[in-house]
């Protein structure tokens, strides 16, 4: 979450005429032949919020799929299909759900010439799973026992148990080993200069300014009409959706309240896409007051999530009860939580959380008071951090908002509330894991509350160690119902992506997206197919 595995840092806010500076100054295209403002037929600039903080798939960049430079054993289609990319076909699953044999796609090279082969899939999931690389998501791929190649055609991944959602974790980029194996896998030049078998290659990585990229004329699947890709890195809302108005950009991802701004007619389309992306606060176990159960239970019932939906995403999208979205066929039915403040200040009550003089309640002395960052310059979790602190202070429970980049904001999850982001709609084991797993509380931005609950550890166990469709919802099921009991995080809304872009493009698609959009998903999640109008 982000906590997401390749965070985004958001700059702090910027006053009026540095915004201005900013919105002339750091234009998108350049030197490298990104032409900017676009209009250029065959070129494409568009403006996301977050940057990776690595390029290297060894170290966690395009785990989900849809990086530009890499390609991954296989890929997921527009309906969130696998589909074969690097490899042939689907891949051979045994009876008992332990092996796993990809046969390759023949003739595919790498960016540099050089040929892709089973080699580099041995040598790319060998390193992630290698304790010594830094990968916060080594522990997504703890079911694999061994990987090896069968000649230069074939590679067989044996399992520890039989992990359902095993062929939708192959969808993480291939590394070449003749480029990467030769350097320091954490701090080697690969980490910012990449080489693949992608669609594009990368031309220039300004480092928070913008993501340069020109077509791969070899690429296996047939060359990019788009010929010049620029992803600018425009942190604050407002500057992207005034860098879009003044045509610099050919689409960017806004938030609701932004997005309505560009009506149809104008020469620009608006897409809405589906997603399992949450905003939620988290409540660190470590804290006094957010730690508390009690606590904890009142928030859960005192915020009003419908009217989060309603004002701030201009119903944009749905409430949120736990990590799950409620249309999907992993929800626990019954588990929604009604918006019900006298509950809230009952459960205080009862739990000893008595009113002072200004209405904010005491225990044993400590005030039910803490503070809540989040993100300088995110405007939808401004607007949920204050509108969460508000409901909050009905209950009796004063909660300070403040603002900060992660670099403020990490040193600080173990003790404070953050309104945090995740979320991934391939399988409830991909996020959920390091959501809640409590031995990974305090590895980065997994289990930023410090959650620790063992009948939650033990389900994500049994969901992730089953093939059992079942008993997997069993486990899911109970995970959920114990967030009910005691939510180390309090859900508030499940938000639906928009991104406008130009006509100019035609009729674009949209999956459904994890919490991490704009760089690898929206419409140009498969630019490589575009063909622009001249």
């Amino acid at each position: 979450m982000t906590g997401r595995s390749i965070r985004g840092a958001v700059a702090a806010t910027l006053a009026t005429v540095l915004s201005l500076t900013a919105a002339a100054c750091s234009q998108p295209g350049g030197s490298d032949g990104s032409r900017s403002g676009s209009g250029a037929g065959e070129s494409a600039v568009v403006g996301i919020a977050y940057e990776p903080d690595s390029l290297s798939p060894l170290l966690g960049y395009g785990k989900d799929g849809n990086s530009k430079i890499f390609d991954g054993l296989l890929a997921l289609d527009a309906h969130m299909k696998l589909r074969p990319a690097l490899a042939a076909a689907l891949p051979e699953v045994s009876d008992d759900g332990l092996t796993y044999t990809y046969k390759l796609r023949q003739g595919v090279k790498f960016s540099d010439g050089k040929p892709f082969g089973a080699k580099d899939v041995v040598f790319t999931y060998r390193t992630i799973l290698d304790e010594k690389t830094n990968n916060a998501s080594r522990t997504e791929l703890d079911a694999v026992k061994s990987v090896a190649a069968t000649g230069d055609e074939t590679v067989v991944f044996t399992l520890k148990y039989p992990y359902a959602p095993f062929a939708q974790r192959t969808v993480l980029p291939i590394a070449p080993e003749h480029v990467a194996g030769r350097q320091d896998v954490n701090t080697g030049a690969f980490t910012t200069h990449p080489i693949g078998t992608g669609p594009y290659v990368l031309t220039k990585w300004s480092k928070g300014e913008k993501l340069s990229f020109r077509a791969n004329p070899d690429y296996w699947g047939g060359a990019p009409k788009v010929k010049q890709f620029t992803m600018a890195i425009i942190k604050d809302d407002d500057i992207r959706a005034t860098r879009l108005r003044s045509g610099e950009l050919d689409g960017a991802v806004l938030p609701p309240n932004l997005a309505k701004g560009f009506a149809r007619g104008n020469g620009m389309r608006t897409y809405a896409a589906t997603t399992y992306d949450y905003r939620t606060v988290t409540l660190p176990t470590h804290n006094k007051v957010a730690g508390d159960t009690a606590i904890r239970r009142a928030l859960d019932v005192a915020v009003d999530r419908k009217a989060m939906v309603d004002s701030i995403l201009n119903g944009e999208g749905r409430p949120a009860y736990g990590p799950v979205p409620t249309d999907s066929e992993w929800f626990a039915k019954g588990t929604e939580r009604t918006h019900d403040l006298p509950a809230a200040k009952k459960i205080l009550d009862d739990a000893g959380w008595k009113p002072g003089e200004d209405g904010i309640r005491t225990k044993d002395g400590v005030r039910a008071a803490f503070p809540l960052w989040y993100l300088t310059g995110d405007k939808l979790r401004q607007d949920h951090a204050l509108a969460y602190a508000s409901d909050a202070k009905k209950a009796g429970i004063d909660i300070t908002t403040e603002a900060g980049t992660w670099e403020v904001i990490e040193p600080r999850m173990k003790q404070d509330a953050v309104l945090a982001g995740g979320g991934s709609p391939a399988d409830p084991d991909f996020d959920q894991y390091t959501l809640l797993k409590s031995s990974l509380a305090g590895d980065g931005f997994n289990n930023m509350a410090w959650y620790d609950n063992d009948a939650v550890d033990q389900a994500l166990e049994a969901g992730r160690r089953s093939g059992d469709t079942a008993a997997r919802k069993a486990a899911y099921d109970t995970v959920q119902r114990e967030l009910v009991k005691n939510p180390g995080y309090t859900f508030l809304t499940h938000i639906d992506h928009l991104y406008v872009v130009k006509d100019r493009f035609g009729a674009l698609t949209t999956q459904v997206e994890p919490h991490d959009h704009g760089l690898a998903s929206g419409p140009w999640w498969n630019v490589e197919d575009w063909t622009p109008k001249k």
